[in-house]
């Protein structure tokens, strides 16, 4: 017989796995669209991460209201689509690295216009994603 303890730590690896498997392939495609964006788009201002980050923004806001929303989503959904995808799609450090280099550049315009579109956008879309699954 399985001890009551080994499901919490079955439960936990689970959870790891999927986060993991997310994760990689959120890794995966904010490499592929940052390189297509910036390939169609070459700019100094960092088009791509700010693609990235607004579209995963919006699909954190959707998966997070399609999981409260009745029986659209299972816990473990949730995990993989939230923390596992957008946490890898998505990439605050770069958004960091790219803004020091746009100052350090004396792109002064384009680190404010980052930073300043970067967070009202995002949490626009985090509200836009909700907003959309609450009126389906």
């Amino acid at each position: 017989m399985i001890g009551w303890w080994t499901c919490g730590i079955f439960t936990e690896m689970n959870n790891l796995f999927l986060i993991a498997i997310g994760g990689a392939l959120g890794s995966v495609s904010r490499y592929g669209c940052q390189r297509w964006i910036y390939q169609l788009h070459p700019h100094p201002f960092p088009f791509g991460t700010f693609a990235v980050n607004i579209v995963g923004s919006l699909l954190i806001g959707i998966f997070y209201a399609a999981s409260e929303k009745g029986n659209l989503m299972s816990a473990d959904w949730r995990l993989f689509l939230t923390t596992g995808f957008c946490g890898g799609f998505t990439t605050f450090s770069t958004f960091s690295f790219e803004t020091i280099s746009l100052l350090r550049e004396g792109n002064y315009a384009y680190a404010i216009t980052y930073i300043v579109l970067s967070v009202l956008l995002g949490v626009l879309a985090v509200g836009a994603g909700i907003f959309v699954v609450k009126i389906l």
